[in-house]
């Protein structure tokens, strides 16, 4: 046992880690392992219980520069390194994420809260975009141009664009930094991540994984501490040739405030409001579960959790008991606790807020259905509650909510629901509930959003472009899409003349 983890052993659930070294509390930067100036760290500690976890390295500005310098030196060999060498690394990374998947998942449902069956499942989704991008990563093919001039040869290939930053959320610890730092590694960029302070800890496993995987130094940098000077730090160096941030779109106003001077190039994965738009030629138990499964993953702390339910009349009663009758079922515990489907939220500004959306809705006129209130598991835990009869200037219909608590609401005919779907400066995912197949295509056009599932909710993965209209973000994360922000368009016009 080490000193570092002989500090947090204390927490009972961390003696079922079967590999301590998982544990890390120091940033990692240029390959070594480091604390913060003068010991400065920050508390991380379980949303379920209060108990601290650990005693993170809380990194300042100039650590962060020496990040920056770290990936920047490295970033010549990584560019020049072979993609098929690149892609054995990122594969072996994969792997042995895979072969940590319960240290990993545990470590997550520790800081996070969420229940350990989501957080195993996170792993593999985390782990997948590591597996789609070393493949990917050996189809940045030269692109062919036909020349219009005589005697020229042209050529449009992409080239790596440089040091890259990555800001992520706590909500998705592990599949943030992954789907982000797999696509910029792939290229022949290095990187420099900095999580969420409050969880940390599964970012640092992962870079432990890439150590042992073969990431060579300064290529995966992960530097933790105080956001603001930290992302600060990032956004107005030069060196940083693109910034990827997961977030409120709030934040990401700023972020981008702070690229502007340096011309960053800017991926930016932020808030949601998604509709989820029942029609009533809906079976209505499957409605009623696809409901669930869009409105409680990860405790209603998810960018693509169905804020606003639009039910059309005729289904309304049906439906409202049949999705009422499951909410009901719900568990709420700590997230290591056997059969938990709610874990806690994440702090106590996010339990006040999903309590001024429930108390707003009842103001103007909604009607409590089930919960409503702070469950007695703890603090941070909500009880999963459905509202029905919610007019749309309730907060909740306007406002990203991040909570167990649905809003339903009655609609009249495909034009207004497609409008009210609409009005909002979000447009990241809609979710559409109808066996019609001509109504499916024409919602799938009219909904003002970057993706649309239809009769189902599982949509994400690497193969797929994810990201939104409007205030919802800019560029895509996954797909082949997902490289091009970490690549420069390089034309060669090449005289052939004799």
């Amino acid at each position: 046992m080490t000193a570092i983890f002989a500090r947090t052993a204390f927490h009972e659930a961390l003696k079922h880690l079967t590999d301590r070294q998982l544990l890390r509390e120091l940033a990692y930067v240029g390959g070594r392992w480091i604390a913060g100036r003068n010991g400065k760290c920050l508390e991380v500690s379980d949303p379920a219980s209060g108990a601290a976890l650990a005693f993170v390295a809380s990194l300042d500005a100039a650590q962060t520069s020496e990040a920056v310098d770290a990936a920047e030196k490295a970033f010549k060999s990584w560019r020049e390194t072979l993609p098929q060498t690149r892609a054995a690394i990122l594969r072996k990374w994969h792997d042995l994420m895979l072969a940590a998947r319960e240290d990993l998942a545990l470590l997550m449902t520790l800081e996070q809260g969420k229940p350990l069956a989501e957080s195993r499942g996170e792993i593999d989704y985390a782990a997948s975009f590591i597996e789609w991008y070393a493949e990917e990563g050996k189809r940045l093919n030269a692109e062919g141009v036909t020349s219009h001039l005589a005697g020229a040869e042209m050529i449009v290939r992409r080239e790596a664009l440089g040091v890259v930053g990555i800001v992520t959320p706590w909500n998705f610890p592990s599949a943030m930094i992954t789907r982000k730092a797999a696509a910029a590694l792939a290229a022949g960029c290095t990187v420099v991540a900095h999580p969420s302070s409050e969880t940390p800890l599964s970012a640092l496993a992962l870079a432990e994984l890439g150590e042992r995987a073969g990431l060579p130094s300064g290529v995966f940098n992960v530097v933790t501490g105080n956001a603001a000077t930290i992302v600060g730090r990032m956004c107005e160096d030069a060196r940083v040739r693109a910034v990827s941030f997961t977030g409120s779109t709030e934040i990401g106003r700023l972020i981008a405030g702070q690229c502007a001077p340096t011309m960053k190039r800017l991926v930016m994965e932020l808030g949601g409001h998604a509709p989820l738009i029942v029609f009533a030629d809906a079976n209505v138990e499957k409605a009623a579960d696809t409901a669930v499964a869009a409105k409680f993953a990860t405790s209603g702390q998810d960018c693509l959790a169905a804020n606003r339910i639009y039910v059309e009349r005729p289904l309304l009663r049906a439906f409202q008991e049949a999705f009422a009758a499951r909410i009901e079922r719900l568990e709420v515990g700590a997230g290591l606790e056997p059969g938990t489907d709610i874990g806690p939220l994440m702090h106590e500004r996010a339990v006040a807020k999903v309590e001024e959306q429930v108390a707003d809705a009842l103001k103007r006129g909604a009607k409590l259905a089930v919960g409503g209130k702070r469950h007695p598991a703890g603090p941070l835990f909500f009880e999963p509650t459905l509202l029905t009869e919610v007019p749309d200037d309730a907060l909740i219909m306007r406002e990203e909510t991040f909570g167990p608590v649905a809003a339903v609401s009655a609609f009249d005919s495909e034009e207004e629901v497609i409008a009210r779907a609409n009005d909002t400066e979000y447009g990241l995912v809609a979710y559409v509930v109808t066996e019609n197949g001509a109504r499916q295509l024409r919602l799938a056009r009219a909904l003002e959003y970057g993706m649309v599932a239809i009769n189902r909710v599982k949509i994400t993965g690497g193969p797929i472009p994810f990201g939104g209209w409007k205030q919802s973000g800019l560029g895509r994360e996954g797909s082949r899409h997902g490289m091009e922000a970490f690549t420069e368009l390089k034309y060669l016009c090449i005289d052939t003349a004799a």
